[in-house]
């Protein structure tokens, strides 16, 4: 299981620090992925993409689903997270546990040691899809870090400040990359700017990013 994290000894591997609390960890997923690949399938065979509707009624761009104790909802009720999934009524697939590892080893190379996610939400963006930036506040314990790992078609990344008005800083993610923030980065505000066309040669037309959490 370990092999699927790439290993820092390997040259085109890279840690770049983006404020106090968050770095970008590049091609941290190894190249004979097919592990997660597999936990995938399966996680969407229980739980498909959907797009939630915001409290405000809006159909969001990116779709989305979970796996794990709980998985994050939204609809007019507001933002929450469930132990169930909405559409079936049953409980959220497992978190697989080479997806627990890669995250733990993730939030260790970045100084955050002994994390452990009970939640990982996995969105899908297809061309045109986007995230408004925003902050990750709907957990309990602000503690633990987030941990977030990118595939499929490249993306960039918005991440700000504390308060919305601050300017955000752009980068690109490319598939295998990894974003960790917590400790005085953990509330910045972050997000994704329009996907652009593309074909990715394991995905296609289409990039997916796993956020893991300590939700509850």
């Amino acid at each position: 299981m370990d092999g699927l994290f790439n290993d820092q000894t390997d040259p085109n591997l890279s840690q770049q620090h983006i404020s106090p609390g968050a770095s970008i960890l590049r091609n941290r997923i190894a190249p004979d992925s097919d592990a997660i690949m597999a936990e995938l399938s399966a996680i969407l065979a229980q739980a498909p993409f959907r797009h939630m509707t915001t409290p405000g009624g809006l159909k969001m761009s990116v779709a989305m689903t979970n796996c794990g104790t709980a998985g994050w909802v939204s609809d007019r009720k507001g933002y929450r997270y469930s132990p169930h999934d909405p559409d079936s009524g049953r409980p959220w697939p497992r978190m697989p546990k080479v997806f627990q590892t890669l995250a733990t080893q993730a939030a260790a190379k970045c100084g955050f040691t002994g994390f452990v996610p009970d939640v990982c939400l996995i969105n899908r963006y297809e061309p045109g899809a986007r995230l408004t930036p925003h902050q990750d506040k709907d957990e309990r314990d602000f503690e633990a870090p987030i941990v977030s790992f990118s595939l499929g078609l490249s993306a960039v990344f918005l991440f700000g400040g504390l308060k919305r008005t601050e300017r955000p800083i752009k980068m690109m993610l490319d598939h295998g990359d990894c974003v960790v923030w917590g400790g005085p980065a953990r509330l910045a505000f972050h997000g994704i700017m329009p996907l652009k066309e593309g074909v990715h040669p394991i995905l296609g037309r289409q990039r997916l990013n796993l956020t893991f959490r300590k939700a509850l």
